[in-house]
């Protein structure tokens, strides 16, 4: 069990990480797409930290989803909905980051990585919304 507690503590604190790069790769691609400015090495490097940190943080997730005690407890918001939820704002991520590097258009890039992150990011802040309407004793902000 230490592994796992080691393991589900990671994972709880790295949301961080993934929460802080999205929101700046955010703010970084709707100020570079309203404000119609280059898309820089900056911005490239920006969210490519943003893809790692969230599969990263899938990865995390995806170990804690078979050596979990929640998981063979059949809890269904562990087993269906947290992890379905989250591997689809890793998608939503990894193919926006996909689609950014296929265009050379500077607005395109910035578009197509503030939707993409952006509907990533809601879906990821629904599911933590949802992690602690389902179990009280964790936090939105809290590391449990």
């Amino acid at each position: 069990m230490q592994f796992y507690n080691i393991l589900r503590s990671a994972h709880s604190g790295w949301r961080y990480l993934v929460l802080i790069f999205l929101v700046l790769a955010i703010v970084q691609a709707l100020a570079g797409w309203l404000g119609k400015k280059p898309y820089t090495e900056g911005n490239r490097k920006l969210n490519l930290f943003a893809l790692i940190f969230t599969h990263v943080q899938i990865l995390f997730g995806l170990v804690l989803y078979f050596i979990s005690p929640l998981v063979e407890a059949g809890l269904r918001y562990w087993k269906m909905e947290h992890i379905g939820m989250m591997i689809f704002a890793a998608i939503l991520v990894t193919v926006g980051n996909a689609r950014s590097k296929r265009t050379d258009d500077a607005a395109t890039k910035h578009r197509t990585i503030a939707l993409y992150f952006g509907l990533a990011l809601i879906l990821i802040v629904a599911a933590i919304i949802a992690m602690v309407k389902f179990d009280p004793t964790r936090t939105f902000w809290g590391v449990s």
